[in-house]
């Protein structure tokens, strides 16, 4: 396994990151597996290991806890935070109150006395953003965080984050944690240039785009989609034309879309999120692929640069502009017609 370095914090980590997002009761509800899967990734040379509290209401955290027992010096550990935790409504958000809270039962629930890396799972417009990175140094400096990163961040707050953080002497955000596949490669256009200008480490989820890029058939697809975007009929055709080149190159379409995601010079590792042994094995399989610039230029010919093909269901969009009032300009002086 070679390893890089995330972003400039210095930290080394595996180009291939194991998500723990289907551990627990939305994917593996066997903990004793899930904690196999776990040691098997450990063992090929995965030291990244990335969860968060929304995943299984806190369940995939528990497991990972009990999985690196023992181990937990030799692991670079994540774990996020904005998701709804209950009913409450400040069981969630960005803000001090919520976060303070929740890095306490993330470290109770993982077993251990910090985290290598704490994100804000997504972003938050009710809450100002000094407040969240005040929030973040406090736990940094308490020894608690050792570095904080962001998920799904536009460009545009990322770039504001790290000049409030400049003028307020704060932490700023270390990592940044979006989508990235061949089917959706629009953070190459702002997000991976500001992530790259501001020296970030890029974790990128869903290289395999929650399946479509497994090989997997078009009806076999549809009859188990979950999302919407999983029956976009323009990314079906995608996968369709991605199929002969992943052949020609002699490589499995899933070892080409991880190869895919890792070559890109911005990005740190790739998300991968096992639910059996199975697919582990399988990423596993993969990890030593390079892609050569003849195969990746057909890429681009299906799925051009700085392009998506549709959405994710689960991506963050900008809340719309709502209140007419914000958008239109009053007519002074007489009532509109």
């Amino acid at each position: 396994m070679h390893y890089r370095t995330l972003g400039r914090t210095g930290i080394k980590v595996s180009p291939y990151a194991l998500g723990a997002m289907m551990f627990g009761a939305v994917g593996n509800t066997d903990h004793d597996e899930s904690i196999r899967i776990i040691h098997k990734a450990l063992d090929a040379g995965i030291n990244f290991v990335d969860t968060a509290d929304a995943y299984s209401h806190g369940e995939s955290e528990e497991i990972v806890g009990k999985a690196l027992k023992g181990r937990r010096d030799n692991v670079v550990l994540a774990s996020k935070a904005h998701l709804p935790m209950g009913d409450d409504p400040n069981q969630r958000g960005n803000s001090r109150r919520w976060l303070i809270t929740a890095a306490e039962n993330s470290l109770r629930r993982l077993g251990t006395d910090h985290l290598d890396l704490f994100q804000v799972h997504r972003p938050d417009p009710d809450t100002d953003i000094e407040e969240t990175l005040s929030a973040l140094t406090d736990l940094i400096r308490s020894g608690k965080v050792r570095a904080i990163g962001t998920s799904t961040m536009p460009a545009s707050e990322l770039v504001e984050a790290h000049w409030v953080a400049e003028r307020r002497g704060l932490e700023r955000f270390r990592t940044e944690q979006p989508p990235y596949s061949i089917l959706n490669r629009g953070i190459e256009r702002e997000v991976l240039p500001v992530v790259q200008r501001y020296g970030m480490g890029a974790l990128v989820w869903s290289p395999l785009a929650q399946g479509l890029l497994t090989g997997r058939s078009p009806a076999d697809l549809r009859r188990t989609a979950v999302f919407g975007h999983m029956t976009d009929q323009r990314r079906l055709d995608a996968v369709e034309q991605l199929v002969p080149v992943a052949e020609a190159a002699g490589l499995k379409l899933t070892h080409l879309a991880m190869a895919f995601a890792i070559a890109h010079p911005a990005v740190t590792s790739a998300i991968i999120g096992p639910r059996t042994m199975e697919h582990l094995d399988d990423a596993l399989a993969g990890v030593d692929v390079v892609l050569g610039d003849d195969v990746l230029d057909q890429i681009d010919k299906i799925v051009p640069p700085g392009t998506d093909v549709g959405r994710l269901d689960m991506d963050y969009d900008t809340p719309p502009i709502l209140d007419a009032g914000l958008r239109r300009r009053p007519i002074e002086g007489r009532a509109a017609a």
